[in-house]
């Protein structure tokens, strides 16, 4: 049942303040999910430029002179322009640090302090601010200094080994993983800090690090290798994809495209695809590990034979966990998607209009819409200077 617009509750977070001075992705991507569901969220940039990711191109798609992923990613925010070496106006940011809930920085080590406005000085302006900061290592060690840029993050977090097939070398995500998790992680935080503010009063400082999101991110396979004798994970050599899971566990190319396997009992397998060959490999439970890419190569023989359908027919009404594998275009074009109403079109004053994602989250059975494009460099520098007596 489609849930009734009139019952949409109010957002959870309507009422918060939330002053983000984080560029890039990681800071930008917690406000923007604190900014779905209620949160005001203004965006601190320098009147030069303003956040150094209104330049990162994914493509060669620019709209209003921004690039997408700026867009994606501040959707719903105003935008401040603050000049942090002009005394005038890093003094107006203190009045306002005063008046706010959430502050998020992810500054190089070592700016914050200089400018002033690291935790203990806010806490010493505002003690009910949730202060939340997210660097690339973490705030000590000797990657302190380092670049806390997603690649190289990935590169020292021993995640890329994980991907791939054994002869490779280490794969990397094809998406910005240490930057998202991190501001997803940065996210529960600062819900969690205000939840606590609500019974204390005073507020708390939230960390997190692009390292710290992604050694998380594997602590089921981490756990596993810490746990067992500490032996470096196996990936399969063939269509690998899980360094840790049996055959049939993998991808496989069909006569019309590509299908899925997901864990299966082999024996059960084989029957349904009539793979005689895999005989040999059946009686034994270990084998499926010891024998994994001879058993993914004689799978694939097979399921080459026939289209994903033809499969699919086979397996899923014997409760055989596969899928067909989507790209994009048929991704937004099947029914399981539209039902999800993951997208929207957000729009700005001049004239912008962009589609993009929605809120990951259903509350009381509606996911709230903003259909706010993201702000230019200062578009709300007056109303807010004038609000707020800056």
């Amino acid at each position: 049942m489609t849930p009734d617009p009139k019952d949409a509750p109010v957002l959870p977070l309507d009422g918060l303040l939330v002053l983000d001075m984080s560029q890039f992705l990681s800071g930008p991507y917690c406000s923007l999910r604190l900014s779905d569901m209620g949160a005001r969220v203004i965006k601190i940039e320098r009147p030069d430029g303003g956040d150094l990711s209104r330049r990162l191109y994914l493509s060669d798609t620019e709209i209003g002179g921004d690039s997408t992923i700026f867009h994606a990613i501040n959707r719903g925010k105003e935008s401040l322009a603050i000049d942090l070496k002009n005394p005038a106006d890093l003094a107006a940011l203190k009045r306002l640090v005063a008046r706010a809930d959430v502050l998020i920085q992810n500054f190089r080590p070592g700016v914050i302090e200089r400018l002033g406005l690291d935790y203990d000085a806010a806490r010493a302006i505002n003690p009910r601010l949730v202060y939340a900061s997210i660097s690339g290592y973490g705030d000590e060690g000797p990657w302190v200094m380092r670049p806390g840029q997603d690649l190289l993050a990935q590169a020292r977090s021993g995640l890329m080994w994980l991907n791939g097939d054994a002869d490779q070398g280490p794969v990397p995500f094809g998406l910005a993983v240490a930057d998202m998790l991190a501001g997803a992680a940065c996210c529960q935080g600062i819900l969690a800090a205000l939840v606590r503010r609500g019974i204390s009063g005073t507020g708390m400082h939230v960390q997190t690090s692009l390292m710290e999101a992604l050694i998380d991110l594997q602590f089921e396979v981490l756990t596993t290798h810490l746990n067992d004798g500490r032996r470096v994970p196996k990936r399969s050599g063939y269509r690998s994809a899980h360094a840790y899971l049996s055959a049939p566990y993998g991808v496989y190319q069909a006569a019309d495209g590509w299908l899925a396997l997901a864990m299966t009992p082999l024996p059960k397998l084989a029957a349904l695809m009539e793979i005689g060959s895999l005989a040999p490999y059946l009686d034994d439970p270990a084998a499926a590990f010891a024998h994994r890419d001879t058993i993914k190569r004689l799978i694939a023989e097979a399921v080459a034979t026939r289209s994903v359908d033809d499969w699919l027919s086979v397996l899923e009404p014997a409760d055989i966990w596969c899928a067909r594998v989507l790209d994009w275009p048929e991704l937004l074009a099947s029914d399981g998607f539209r039902v999800l109403d993951m997208l929207q079109t957000v729009t700005r004053a001049d004239g912008v209009s962009i589609d993009t994602t929605r809120l990951p989250l259903r509350l009381n059975g509606h996911r709230p819409a903003k259909p706010q494009a993201a702000p230019r460099i200062g578009d709300h520098s007056d109303l807010i200077r004038k609000e707020f007596d800056l």
